[in-house]
């Protein structure tokens, strides 16, 4: 008795529409399927394959025997053989035409056709390969025989359809295994990415005494790549030499490829040189490597060497210069891709864009978008995605919109790009809203879009919406994805939330170096500098960022010092320096004021290639002018191949803080001349530039050219100058009027700046009224009370002065010390008042006492008003004697060579017997002695300063 058909066969029938046909009708209606020869049972040409050929055979057939009406499933049998089904059978599976093969089948079925084992594999096959492998799955299970091959298809299928574990699991049953089988669940393996289970199955195959032919060394092959072990790869590399299959053409482009991911480019250049032909898969996978190796110059090379370049070749070149920073470079590459006739896909396109984004250029960018239209690639995703980012990243979020809003279909890097672009903006609210968008279109977030939005919050230093994000971020499970987990501590980090930023990276099974910067940087701002640099000291591996990162926290707080032995460290150990770091540590050179070891790490950007970039010019031109050297910064200035405004500011803040107001005022007119806008920090050089030489008119004229010819709105940086100005001449009435007239409130650096005055001039009623002012503004600020106690001391109040002192230890304010430095041999000595603890503190001591004979014969009388104590005349004088800046003259004096010239540096403003004192000694000694206070440098050469005795 006929067994009733299982539940996949009724489903297939009920699907064809066959599940309750007529016989007859049946086989006629699924013969209008198929078009066969009588003769030879082979199919026809495409053309006729769906037409109804099949029907009039058939018709011609039944016009010659009478065998339908008596038996038409027989009639069916002997017209449709096994060669028929095969044939079709295989054409379905090669073009995944799954309705014609379930015709196929069907017939099979309704015409009670006996499959052999052999058809059956090819319905197994058909099945595999249209992507249905559970159908498969049910006619291997129906199979009355199976051989290997029937176990070898279904597992391919599974391998194909990405079922690595089903394919290992049915491989398990397997009866018996050829190679073939093998082969197939290698693959599965190797191309599923479990390298590790494909490596144990080819020994396995080896153990099993089945020899591995090329497919199998190529599973092998790939799998090393994709770990990447190079160790066994080299095992395989010796294998396919012992099976001679060294010079295999086949193989050759793999064992390049594996020792190429493998970071391998001398075993891989050894292979490449042996190959006969070299293919251009084989020559775009070398010099992908060497790119990826950072040798971008052999890369070059190789590519110029293909001999005929494909679309992959120029895609390859034109990428590698995009992603390494090249892009002028990678521009260039695409223009002589264009013209040498060679059609650009969207990976072209995609990389070129991503060059006119790094360079800010969007003229370059609406190029590539009109040749983009003319290649009818606008509305592809990957392109359009590029353009999006593209326009977004040059500052034209209007035209990015624009484009986004026609794309007929977003992905989630177009919504990224966008986000990304309100990122750039500032706008962090448009870009948290962009992603609750994204998310309401059922576009789920990538570790970049939620790199992109923690960006922002960072940037914005916005905690609140960055623990949202934080939160989306968990729930999605990127937060242990590296990308968004640097970008959380670094959001942390910048916010001030120290103690979350540790909280993640503690977190962190995977941390990189940026990581590990971003929590060094997170801890210099908002820690300490020891956690800092105890991470730092931590990190098993630095690059120069890193350095960087620590050296510039070291700079920032002025451990200048610091910097400099971290800067030799960073030498020693080989690692390369930029431009970062050369910023860094001119900033601590001159901070230190150590004018020797700027000297030297002037000659380390020369010999890196480095001197001609502008920042580097203009941390230079700073180092030399804050380092007492006002022509040496002049000739960097003059010999930088380009100037930005900051190489302009730095020149003219330079020749303010030297006194030399008309050279200021000179070079801020050329600065015009050349066509480059003044910004507020030009005019607070400029001003002050004014104020140190005592020109009110020159300051007047510049401060109304802010607005009346610049259109720069003064503030308050340029109110205090003015006030210092009219400070500095004796101009009270007029610098306290000016402060009634500001337009908003002012702050404390006016007050402060009319408070100095008022100590140079003496007006108590003044200085009280704007120290009032002070107490409210910083409570907390030394200087205040001191600057208020002195000029109360200067008139003789000294009372008051004492009521002064008492209410800052009320308060707990502390005064910040008077300290001179001087560097001598490489080393910071610094000096304090009446400080007795330098190991040289008694030849000091002599110095000082020869200079008072020398300088009393030369005229020199202590000016005791300096002197802030209600003390006898004679201690007076005794303890100015014991000021820093005399300390630090006199043992410049016993520690350098006769004639040459000496440069201290003082934390305050130089005191006036001070500055006359030095005047006298410059004369005596016969040496040039310039001191940097807190406001300017004084050069007093043969008994005068380059002041004037105004400052």
């Amino acid at each position: 008795m006929k067994q009733p058909p299982n539940i996949f066969t009724r489903n297939l029938l009920r699907l064809t529409g066959l599940e309750q046909p007529h016989e007859k009708f049946t086989i006629t209606l699924r013969f209008s399927s198929f078009t066969v020869s009588k003769t030879d049972h082979r199919p026809e040409s495409d053309v006729g394959y769906c037409d109804n050929g099949v029907g009039s055979a058939f018709r011609t057939y039944l016009s010659t025997t009478t065998a339908f009406e008596e038996n038409p499933i027989e009639a069916a049998r002997e017209f449709i053989n096994e060669e028929v089904y095969f044939s079709h059978l295989k054409r379905s599976a090669s073009e995944n035409s799954l309705a014609e093969g379930k015709r196929l089948h069907t017939h099979m079925i309704v015409s009670g056709f006996n499959a052999s084992t052999f058809i059956r594999n090819h319905l197994v096959n058909m099945y595999a390969k249209c992507g249905f492998v559970d159908d498969a799955q049910h006619v291997f299970d129906e199979m009355p025989a199976r051989n290997v091959i029937s176990w070898n298809t279904l597992i391919s299928g599974y391998a194909k359809s990405g079922s690595v574990e089903d394919a290992v699991e049915l491989f398990d049953k397997m009866p018996e295994r050829d190679s073939v089988s093998w082969n197939a669940v290698i693959s599965a393996c190797a191309q599923q990415g479990d390298s590790k289970e494909a490596l144990k199955l080819y020994c396995q195959m080896k153990l099993a005494g089945l020899r591995p032919d090329q497919f199998t060394l190529t599973s092998g092959l790939n799998a090393c790549a994709n770990l990447p072990s190079p160790k066994c790869g080299a095992q395989v590399h010796a294998e396919v030499i012992k099976m001679g299959f060294e010079s295999n053409a086949f193989l050759e482009p793999v064992l390049v490829e594996m020792y190429v991911k493998c970071d391998r480019m001398e075993d891989a250049n050894q292979v490449f040189d042996h190959i006969r032909v070299p293919n251009v898969f084989t020559w775009n996978s070398l010099v992908v490597g060497y790119a990826r190796c950072g040798r971008l110059e052999r890369a070059r090379e190789l590519f110029d060497m293909i001999p005929e370049r494909d679309v992959v070749s120029w895609n390859t070149v034109i990428g590698i210069y995009a992603q390494h920073g090249y892009s002028e470079e990678s521009l260039r590459q695409f223009r002589e891709m264009h013209r040498s006739g060679m059609r650009p896909n969207y990976i072209t396109f995609a990389s070129a864009l991503n060059a006119c984004a790094s360079l800010h250029s969007i003229e370059q960018g609406r190029h590539l978008h009109g040749l983009i239209i003319i290649s009818e690639l606008e509305l592809d995703v990957f392109v359009g995605s590029a353009l999006v980012d593209m326009y977004a990243k040059c500052g034209s979020l209007s035209e990015a919109l624009r484009l986004f809003n026609r794309m007929p279909e977003r992905n989630v890097v177009s919504w990224t790009a966008v986000i990304t672009g309100y990122s750039l903006l500032g706008d962090g609210e448009s870009a948290l809203r962009m992603l609750s968008q994204m998310k309401k279109q059922g576009v789920k977030p990538d570790q970049f879009t939620f790199a992109s939005v923690l960006g922002t919050c960072a940037t914005l230093e916005n905690a609140r919406h960055g623990s949202q994000v934080h939160g989306h971020v968990i729930k999605t499970g990127f937060e242990s994805y590296v990308p968004v987990a640097n970008a959380l501590v670094t959001m942390y980090a910048k916010c001030g939330s120290i103690d979350d930023a540790h909280l993640v990276f503690d977190k962190m099974v995977t941390r990189d170096v940026i990581s590990w910067t971003s929590i060094i940087t997170g801890n210099a701002k908002f820690g300490t500098l020891e956690n800092a640099r105890q991470l730092f000291d931590t990190m098993p591996t630095r690059n120069v960022v890193s350095w960087n990162a620590m050296m510039a926290a070291y700079a920032q707080v002025g451990y200048g010092e610091k910097t400099l032995q971290l800067f030799r460290e960073m030498l020693l150990s080989g690692m390369k320096t930029d431009w970062v770091t050369f910023v860094s540590v001119l900033s601590s050179c001159a901070g230190l004021a150590a004018l020797k070891q700027g000297r030297q790490v002037h000659v380390h950007t020369i010999r890196n290639g480095l001197e001609s970039d502008v920042s580097v010019g203009n941390a230079l031109v700073t180092m030399y002018s804050k380092c007492g050297s006002i022509g040496d910064a002049l000739c960097v200035f003059d010999n930088m191949p380009e100037q930005d405004e900051v190489s302009w500011n730095a020149m003219i803040t330079g020749y303010s803080q030297h006194g030399h107001g008309k050279d200021a005022f000179q070079k801020f007119e050329q600065m015009l001349q050349t066509g480059i806008k003044p910004d507020h920090i030009t005019f607070v050089a400029v001003l002050s530039a004014c104020s140190h030489a005592g020109l009110v008119d020159e300051g007047h004229y510049y401060f109304n050219s802010m607005s009346l010819d610049h259109s720069i709105s003064p503030r308050a940086e340029h109110y205090a100058c003015m006030i210092d100005l009219f400070g500095r001449a004796g101009l009270l009435d007029e610098a306290e009027d000016f402060i009634n007239k500001m337009p908003f409130e002012p702050n404390a650096n006016v007050w402060g700046a009319l408070l100095s005055a008022c100590r140079i001039h003496g007006n108590l009623e003044l200085a009280k009224r704007a120290a009032e002012h002070l107490f409210e503004l910083e409570p907390h600020d030394s200087g205040t009370y001191v600057l208020l106690a002195n000029i109360y001391a200067t008139a003789g109040k000294w009372e008051d002065a004492a009521n002064m002192r008492k209410l800052m230890k009320e308060k707990g304010v502390k005064k910040n010390p008077a300290c001179s430095w001087i560097m001598v041999n490489n080393r910071v000595h610094t000096f304090m008042v009446e400080e007795n603890s330098h190991p040289q503190m008694e030849e000091i001591i002599a110095m000082l006492e020869k200079l008072v004979g020398q300088l009393k014969k030369a005229g020199y009388v202590p000016n005791t008003d300096f002197v802030l104590h209600d003390v006898e005349q004679e201690q007076k004088q005794q303890s100015l004697f014991q000021h820093s800046e005399k300390l630090a003259i006199a043992f410049g004096l016993i520690s350098t060579p006769p004639g040459t010239p000496i440069q201290i540096f003082k934390n305050l403003r130089v005191c006036g017997d001070c500055h006359s004192a030095i005047k006298f000694i410059s004369n005596i000694v016969g040496r040039e002695l310039v001191v940097r206070d807190a406001n300017r440098f004084h050069h007093f050469k043969e008994g005068l300063c380059s002041c004037g005795d105004y400052w």
